[in-house]
C-alpha cells in the first residue's frame, strides 16, 4: 500500500521529523515500510509570486514574468511560456544554478529578453504525470496564494 506523508500528516504530528525517521518509527511499531519514494526533486527552488506579467515583445505565446523571491533573493525576471501565467500567481522557481530531474538552470537571453530562472510545472520537478490534471500538466503549478514567498523548503 502507497501512504503519502501528507495522508500521515492528517492523523500524527510528524513535524521536525525526516521520511527515513518516520520510515523508522513505523518499522517499530510493526508496519513494514519497503521503500520512500519522492514524487518530486529539484535543488535552489522557492515559493515566488508574479508581481507582473506582460507579453514577449518577440513571441506570440512567451511571457515577461516579475517574480518576488521574497526577501533573500528579492524580485527576478523570468521568461515563462506557461499558458497560465499570470500577475498575483505564487508558483515555484528553481533559480539560476537549480538542478531538476531532466535540466539543469541557467540564465540566459530568450528572444532578446533576460531569463533568471523557470517557473515550474510538477512534470518539471519529476512528478508522474498520471498524479496531475490535465490543468496541471499544460502549465505552471499553481500554489495557494497564502504559500509563503520566500519559502525554500518545498
Amino acid at each position: 500500500m502507497l501512504v503519502s506523508l501528507k495522508s500521515v500528516n492528517q492523523y500524527v504530528d510528524i513535524k521536525g521529523l525526516s521520511a527515513e525517521e518516520i520510515a523508522d518509527k513505523f518499522t517499530f511499531a510493526g508496519v513494514e515500510v519497503e521503500e520512500i519514494k519522492k514524487l518530486a526533486s529539484g535543488t535552489n527552488l522557492v515559493i515566488g509570486e508574479v508581481k507582473e506579467c506582460v507579453a514577449h515583445p518577440n513571441s506570440d505565446h512567451l511571457h515577461v514574468l516579475k517574480v518576488d523571491l521574497g526577501p533573500k533573493y528579492g524580485v527576478t525576471q523570468i521568461v515563462c511560456g506557461a499558458p497560465n501565467a499570470r500577475a498575483g500567481l505564487r508558483v515555484i522557481v528553481a533559480r539560476v544554478g537549480a538542478v531538476l530531474p531532466q535540466i539543469e538552470i541557467k540564465q540566459g537571453i530568450i528572444r532578446g529578453e533576460e531569463s533568471n530562472g523557470m517557473c515550474c510545472s510538477l512534470l518539471e520537478l519529476g512528478v508522474d504525470a498520471k498524479y496531475l490534471s490535465d490543468y496541471q500538466k499544460a502549465g505552471i503549478e499553481e500554489l495557494p496564494a497564502d504559500a509563503p514567498v520566500g519559502e525554500e523548503n518545498l
